[in-house]
């Protein structure tokens, strides 16, 4: 079994952020359960707004790959971007495609691997992936092909983890350090027992490698409601660069 196959059976199974400790017993796909996800997500990341900032692409063309479950894809649509959408899975294509049928809008979706975009060169004004190119056996082609299916000057937004970081070091002492395993390293760890199988975090100069091609980039940690569980009256006190989230911005 290949490794997006893997990671394809794990998210079909439920798409990013609608656990049932999240939705409640809110009817699967209705108003009630969006409004569960949709509270959660920005209540957990409400950086994402301020990283995305919606609003400054009406009328372009963008692209999000990995919709989930149609959040971010419906802050794009309600500001007037022209929205398309791909994801690994048929769940979140689906999940999405109600979310936005709720509020009357629509989108180009479609269930397909970034690792190769099924679009021409030059498409897009800007794309946008938050927290899933980390996922795929190959992020560095996802990163080229968004490089390829971009106008010259168009954008890339999105986000992808942070290896040194407090989620990565608390999960090291859970699955290594108390689990006997002191060895193990922090890329295993979070390959192993992130997420899906074969989940990958960074540094920042690797993520600025990886968008080396790219003529502008800036990439930037963020401390996360993740970094803080657990620390008590310490939480306030994370510096964001020990956040478990990256925020990059990279222009054509």
């Amino acid at each position: 079994m290949s490794l997006n196959t893997a990671v394809r059976r794990y998210w079909e199974a439920e798409p990013c952020g609608t656990s049932g400790w999240i939705v409640g017993a809110a009817p699967t796909r209705s108003r009630e359960w969006f409004a569960q996800v949709e509270e959660h997500r920005y209540a957990e990341e409400p950086h994402i707004f301020s990283v995305a900032q919606f609003t400054r692409f009406r009328g372009r063309e963008i692209l999000e790959i990995g919709v989930g479950a149609g959040c971010d894809h419906l802050q794009f649509a309600r500001a007037g971007a022209r929205c398309h959408g791909v994801d690994l899975t048929d769940a979140a294509i689906e999940t999405t495609r109600r979310h936005l049928a709720l509020h009357g809008l629509t989108s180009d979706l479609q269930r397909a691997d970034a690792e190769k975009l099924p679009f021409e060169d030059e498409r897009f004004d800007a794309v946008y992936s938050w927290g899933v190119i980390h996922h795929s056996e190959r992020p560095e082609a996802i990163v080229a092909e968004i490089h390829r299916v971009l106008r010259p000057g168009g954008q890339f937004v999105g986000m992808m983890y942070s290896r040194r970081s407090l989620v990565a070091y608390k999960l090291w002492v859970r699955r290594a350090l108390l689990a006997g395993k002191p060895l193990r390293s922090l890329k295993d760890v979070i390959w192993n027992h992130m997420e899906s199988v074969g989940t990958k975090a960074y540094t920042d100069r690797e993520l600025d490698a990886m968008f080396g091609r790219f003529s502008k980039r800036r990439v930037w940690p963020i401390a996360t409601v993740y970094d803080r569980k657990w620390l008590g009256p310490l939480a306030k006190a994370v510096p964001d660069v020990l956040g478990w989230n990256f925020a990059i911005q990279a222009v054509k």
